[in-house]
């Protein structure tokens, strides 16, 4: 198979197409023929070797957890998927190999969901780990109707989905940080954008009176004590990006799960018309370094994606 594979860590010049073998199918793996590929942040991380010392990796190793593509091939012990079905997964293992910038992927039947009928290939490769991300820091911080929730970053891949899934969990308000270039969009999504920087306490307060009830932390740092000084209860802080200082602030850190039922809530959001992923840019597979170097500036609006 075809597949973007490195054999050391390092910069992006790294990322080329090479010919690998295809991968084995384990008696619980279904063997995924890709159509597209999620580019996430943690996937340059992994590139650089940022993540070595959380997970086992092997080399050669294929970047990438968004898979979304047709069962191409199941193990013996799979009930829930069969050849032919079209799928979405957030394929993140134990161990770092056998990511899913490839023709072909082995993933655990745990990590996939059906995919979204609403959603093209581009779109429902972009849902997984972001909507997951989401979803998860909403559940947990247990958002639900009638509250104003807080989200940094909400114009990025995390941020977009979670403004929208807070919506649809019940939130009566959403208020986003971003980029005065990105306050219309994140208007569109349905939340009133704040532009981040210094003085946001005093503009989230001015839109805010009596404070938020939620905050989602994408980037640790200030944004979280801010977070902590707007919050009436400090369990309801969920951060993605700082497990030290959330918990000293009361609140949870969060890193996001494989999970059928919960790509399924998300899958059934994008057919209900209540969750649109916004997808910047696709790069074919031989574009993938070109692909992460946009990653790395931090300023994407939404989600980058691999056509396969």
């Amino acid at each position: 198979m075809k597949a973007i594979a490195i054999d050391e860590y390092g910069s992006a010049d790294l990322l080329t197409v090479r010919e690998l073998p295809d991968p084995p199918v384990g008696p619980d793996v279904v063997l995924v023929r890709m159509r597209a590929a999620g580019v996430n942040p943690v996937d340059w991380k992994v590139r650089e070797g940022y993540l070595a010392g959380a997970f086992p990796s092997h080399f050669p190793l294929v970047p990438g957890w968004d898979a979304a593509g047709v069962v191409a091939a199941v193990g013996p012990a799979v009930t829930g998927f069969a050849v032919g079905d079209e799928v979405i997964g957030y394929v993140r293992r134990d161990h770092i190999q056998y990511g899913t910038y490839a023709e072909l992927v082995p993933a655990p039947e745990r990590a996939l969901a059906d995919k979204p009928v609403q959603a093209s290939w581009a779109e429902a490769a972009g849902l997984p780990l972001a909507g997951l991300t989401a979803y998860q820091a909403l559940q947990l911080a247990r958002t639900g109707s009638g509250d104003t929730v807080l989200v940094h970053g909400a114009s990025g891949g995390v941020g977009h989905l979670a403004v929208q899934i807070a919506r649809a969990l019940g939130a009566d308000r959403v208020l986003g940080t971003a980029g005065p270039d990105n306050h219309d969009f994140v208007r569109s999504l349905g939340a009133e954008p704040v532009a981040y920087g210094e003085g946001l306490l005093d503009r989230v307060r001015e839109l805010a009176p009596d404070g938020v009830d939620v905050a989602l932390d994408l980037f640790g740092g200030d944004a979280l004590d801010v977070s902590a000084e707007l919050l009436a209860r400090p369990a309801r802080l969920v951060s993605t990006a700082d497990p030290e200082h959330v918990t000293r602030l009361g609140g949870s850190y969060v890193f996001v799960k494989p999970s059928t039922a919960d790509l399924s809530v998300l899958a059934g959001l994008v057919d209900a018309g209540r969750l649109t992923v916004h997808v910047a840019r696709t790069f074919p597979l031989d574009q993938a370094a070109d692909a992460h170097r946009l990653m790395e500036t931090g300023h994407v609006r939404g989600k980058v994606v691999l056509e396969v």
